[in-house]
């Protein structure tokens, strides 16, 4: 179990996605985006596994939640800034985590 301290230190924020390509080089079929978080944190890069559920065209414009205090990680070419959440289906397939109604960009969850 943790403290609500160490669950506190997790920084989850609300961002929109401004851009998504197409990631080949990944290992598994994945997406680049770019999530804007407001103008406290900006644009953040990120790579997902969403291709079963999401085209690229399709993320644009959505708000999702995603850890933004991890330290940035190398996955292949590109430099994972931030880690979008998501929760698996019945198949195992990501399916994002986003507020249920529109909300301002950079909002913490708490």
């Amino acid at each position: 179990m943790i403290t609500f301290a160490e669950f506190d230190a997790v920084d989850i924020r609300v961002g929109r996605i401004t851009r998504a390509e197409p990631f080949p080089e990944a290992r598994k079929p994945a997406i680049r985006l770019w999530v804007d978080f407001g103008p406290e944190i900006g644009e953040k890069r990120s790579s997902a596994q969403l291709t079963r559920h999401y085209t690229p065209e399709g993320l644009i414009g959505r708000q999702v939640l995603a850890v933004v205090n991890f330290p940035p990680r190398q996955i292949g070419p590109v430099m994972s800034e931030v880690l979008v959440l998501g929760v698996p289906d019945e198949d195992g397939q990501v399916v994002l985590i986003g507020p249920g109604h529109e909300v301002p960009l950079g909002g913490k969850l708490f």
